[in-house]
């Protein structure tokens, strides 16, 4: 039923910009445009924020990083996806001063969307997203936050796949602000060595571009 659907998004939508209002009335809001973990990855260093007005002795949401997602929605065309949630995200990111969006699902198709959404700054390109056509869509103004596969940390481990895994996504990046975020890796295992080994790897051609 769209029309329950909608009533109950209104419902979440409007429980949500309360519970953001009370935090901004009581001043319980700080700053994270630090080492802050933000969205599903990646820090919250920026220079943009706070804004010029900042006034120290309250924050505000517009002095702040922000973010949504619906992983649950991965399947479902970029219009009802917009319809059913990414219109009601936007709306209660709109106070904020920086925004990201997305998880694991794949933006792809999605993109023109999530860039309608203000102050966008960090997009998740999650390892199902076509790494291309997300760098054709970001470009150089903004935060691509790749995250990789991580069965590569699981089975055979081969130093070459990754290697020229990592490179092809970074060929496809070429311009683009690029973090890479490894993570949902629920197992190694046992042999956590993999990880420091993926690291070097991943820095090394990071190097080289």
């Amino acid at each position: 039923n769209p029309s329950m659907l909608h009533d109950a998004m209104t419902f979440l939508e409007e429980g949500h910009r309360g519970i953001v209002r009370q935090y901004d009335e009581m001043n319980l809001l700080e700053l994270n445009n630090d080492g802050t973990y933000h969205a599903s990855g990646g820090n919250g260093y920026t220079e943009e924020l706070p804004p010029d007005d900042f006034d120290p002795a309250h924050v505000h949401p517009g002095d702040m990083w922000a973010s949504a997602e619906a992983q649950e929605l991965a399947q479902v065309s970029p219009e009802m996806h917009w319809e059913f949630s990414m219109q009601y995200e936007s709306r209660l990111l709109e106070p904020f001063g920086l925004n990201g969006y997305g998880c694991c699902e794949d933006l792809t198709l999605k993109m023109d969307d999530v860039l309608k959404i203000s102050n966008m700054r960090r997009i998740s390109i999650s390892p199902f997203a076509d790494v291309e056509k997300c760098a054709e869509k970001l470009g150089a103004d903004y935060i691509f936050s790749w995250k990789p596969k991580p069965q590569h940390l699981v089975g055979d481990f081969s130093e070459e796949m990754i290697h020229d895994y990592i490179r092809h996504a970074l060929d496809a990046t070429r311009g683009c602000v690029v973090e890479m975020v490894l993570k949902d890796t629920h197992t190694c295992e046992n042999h956590p060595e993999r990880f420091a080994r993926w690291v070097e790897i991943a820095r090394e051609l990071a190097e080289q571009y």
